[in-house]
């Protein structure tokens, strides 16, 4: 059974470094964004152990008219525990969350080798293809949430 619960920044760093910046340093798994203002980490747990996380600020996208908006930034599962749904548990707990708040905008730059899973959670590709230096091809990818009230 997974555990699903908001957590602070730091518990993120190391699922970041393994998964999302191995060639990097732990320093570089650290986000100007993580403690903004509105932001908030959300990890699951298995067996007391966290496996999987994201992360979500409020960041507005140039291209979307909607005034407020979150980004999903550093979405990560370990590798062993994938295939548990996690990663979904973790996203649908963050859209509450932020429904909660009045808002229905999620969107996040994702790597091109997991843009299919992004679509099966619900997310819409925009716009094309680009390099994320030092990390490799991206996409854009945006979703309209439902209202909470």
């Amino acid at each position: 059974m997974l555990e699903v619960r908001k957590i602070e920044p730091e518990m993120t760093y190391n699922i970041r470094h393994v998964i999302l910046r191995p060639h990097q340093t732990i320093e570089d798994c650290k986000y100007d964004t993580d403690y903004g203002d509105n932001a908030f980490h959300v990890g699951a747990f298995y067996q007391k152990k966290l496996i999987s996380i994201a992360s979500f600020c409020v960041e507005k996208h140039p291209d979307f008219p909607i005034e407020v908006q979150y980004r999903l930034r550093a979405m990560a599962t370990l590798k062993e525990f994938r295939k548990l749904g996690a990663g979904r548990t973790v996203v649908n707990y963050a859209e509450r969350l932020i429904g909660e708040r009045g808002l229905n905008f999620l969107w996040c730059k994702g790597r091109t080798s997991v843009q299919e899973y992004y679509s099966k959670l619900g997310f819409e590709v925009h716009g094309e293809v680009f390099d994320y230096p030092p990390i490799g091809p991206h996409i854009i990818m945006c979703k309209k949430l439902d209202s909470i009230q």
